[in-house]
Parts: C-alpha cells; structure tokens; sequence
C-alpha cells in the first residue's frame, strides 16, 4: 500500500496535548491519529447494530 502524508494546523496548546497523550500511550502521533481512524469502523458497526435491532 502506497503511504499518504497528512499535514495539519493545530494549536501549540492542541499539539502538546497530543503529544502528552501519544506519550502517555507509549506511542507515536502517527500510531494514536491511525488507531483513532481506525476506531471510524467500529463506531460504524457498533451504530448498524443499533439501528437494526430497533
């Protein structure tokens, strides 16, 4: 798979935050911005489930 690169604008208080957290985590901003993505699929399913037992 061919990598993309992202490039943001955050806030110096933002930017601290999340490396405060990546740390926190023992993980890169790479690893916690791909695991939070990732967590897109897994809301989607989570919300069909709901909306099919109704």
């Amino acid at each position: 798979m061919k990598e993309k690169r992202l490039s943001l604008r955050l806030s110096a208080k933002r930017m601290y935050a999340l490396q405060v957290y990546a740390a926190s985590k023992e993980k890169s901003i790479t690893a916690v911005i791909e695991d939070w993505i990732d967590s897109f699929n897994s809301e989607k399913v989570r919300s069909s489930s709901t909306n099919d037992s109704n």
